[in-house]
């Protein structure tokens, strides 16, 4: 089944935020923006044992619970197990840095193995409220998280979450599976490999308006020709297109703030919104199957479905390409 088969709709909901990210949101706000969304019929939900330390999937599952199960899609991810412990030493989160430092404070192992998928899977089923999940993505087996030490942790994943995995698609326990990752090498090896076939992808910050070069070239292509499917999620690149500090999680560059600058100033004259810009270059693409935004206000859910809505004029994507913002081999929306 292609992965645009299984998910309800082009435009999902991403729950990063929900684990604290950045911030210490308030249950009730959090709750509240997984209501928004509903509300909005959003119906296509993203999660990940990292967002929080389970804090995000908790949140989800409490605000979804007694919903028609059939009515909406799940993903979350494999690859960390969270403890009942509490963790009292300093995490190592690659490029994330403390980006979920206002989390719950449990600790949380790194575990690719055949055995943790599985672990994996049953806790979040528990923190989700929910008897089954639709996908199932493995994240973060790349440099940005591991370093010089990722391709390691590919090989053990390869070995075992992604057996793992094919296995429980094969036998339609879990719908679909892929890699849930924000670089674009880890994609280009598993497409290489013979063996375990996934059926997508969750590229996170590489296919955006700000950065999509690299995977234009190297990974959109055989997507498409497989029929898989690629779900973008930041598409906001970390809150910086839409005037946040953050690119990569990380405060922005001059140089990227600069090429935001530009891209706004543009915008403005053609009376675009940025968050038009940014979620429908996306979609523009063949290969994605869905975007998925994240929010933690409720407000944000009217404002990203009425950018997904917006008409936006095609001279203001033909300028962007004239001004070299846009490589010349991408997609635009018609």
């Amino acid at each position: 089944m292609a992965l645009k088969d299984v998910l309800p709709g082009r435009l999902g909901f991403g729950a990063a935020p929900l684990g604290n990210m950045f911030r210490d949101i308030p249950d009730a706000e959090a709750l509240a923006t997984v209501q928004a969304a509903w509300d909005d019929g959003i119906r296509y939900f993203d999660n990940a044992p990292f967002y929080g330390a389970g804090l995000a999937e908790l949140r989800m599952g409490q605000a979804l619970e007694g919903r028609e199960r059939r009515d909406y899609v799940i993903s979350t991810k494999v690859g960390r197990i969270v403890l009942d412990e509490v963790d009292t030493t300093a995490r190592d989160n690659g490029e994330k840095g403390e980006v979920f430092k206002h989390g719950r404070p449990n600790k949380v192992i790194n575990d690719y193995s055949a055995d943790a998928t599985l672990r994996s899977i049953e806790d979040s089923l528990v923190r989700l409220r929910t008897s089954h999940i639709e996908v199932v993505w493995v994240h973060d087996v790349a440099q940005d998280f591991y370093g010089d030490e990722w391709l390691a942790v590919f090989e053990t994943a390869r070995k075992g979450a992604f057996q793992a995995l094919d296995k429980l698609r094969d036998e339609g326990v879990i719908k679909a599976w892929g890699l849930g990752v924000n670089r674009v090498e880890p994609i280009e090896l598993l497409l290489a490999l013979e063996g375990p076939r996934p059926d997508g992808f969750l590229l996170a910050g590489r296919y955006t308006l700000l950065d999509h070069t690299r995977a234009l070239q190297r990974v959109m292509p055989t997507v498409a020709e497989r029929g898989l499917g690629i779900v973008v999620g930041g598409p906001y690149s970390s809150g910086v297109l839409v005037g946040g500090p953050n690119f990569e999680y990380a405060p922005a560059r001059p140089e990227m703030l600069a090429r935001v600058a530009r891209i706004k100033e543009i915008a403005d004259r053609h009376g675009v919104g940025m968050k038009s810009a940014g979620l429908q270059f996306c979609l523009a693409h063949p290969a994605v199957a869905a975007v998925i935004p994240g929010a933690s206000q409720p407000r944000r859910i009217a404002e990203d479905r009425a950018a997904f809505a917006a008409a936006v004029p095609p001279d203001f994507w033909r300028e962007l390409r004239s001004a070299g913002l846009v490589d010349p081999a991408a997609p635009l929306p018609v």
